[in-house]
């Protein structure tokens, strides 16, 4: 997938989780609806990782996302399917595709956006959330 590079000033690259059940997937559609029914325009998230690793596109790179409050003017949101268990623990739940994906996705964004950080939802100031359910900062600080 050739990516879009947005004309917004990008200073974080931030990896959610959609806090849905293990092995249920979901697409950007759906994600969509949902974001619609709480007020938003549409999906916050700029991109989608299926469980089978495919990415989908959401919300344009050069409009403001809405998936991390104080921080989406200037920020990239990529989210994978899952990251709760059956129970709605917290737990990664990254297919070994999903990981790839991300992987790939990620250095794609940095390539874009050499000084972005990438972090996890989680490693904001004032988020109460495991989000994304694993140490996205620590796992990819070498992109």
């Amino acid at each position: 997938m050739k990516l879009k590079k947005s004309k917004r000033k990008i200073d974080y690259i931030v990896v959610h989780c959609t806090a849905t059940k293990e092995g249920r997937n979901h697409s950007a559609k759906e994600i969509d609806l949902w974001h619609k029914r709480l007020g938003w325009r549409g999906i916050g998230y700029n991109y989608v990782i299926q469980l089978d690793g495919k990415i989908e596109l959401g919300r344009d790179v050069d409009e403001i996302p809405s998936h991390a409050k104080g921080y989406n003017s200037n920020s990239i949101g990529v989210v994978y399917i899952g990251g709760v268990d059956i129970n709605l623990k917290p737990k990664d739940t990254r297919t070994t595709e999903q990981k790839e994906a991300l992987l790939t996705l990620l250095k794609e964004l940095k390539t874009l956006y050499p000084n972005a950080i990438i972090q996890g939802h989680r490693d904001f100031p004032k988020v109460a959330k495991a989000c994304p359910c694993f140490d996205a900062k620590k796992e990819y600080r070498g992109i």
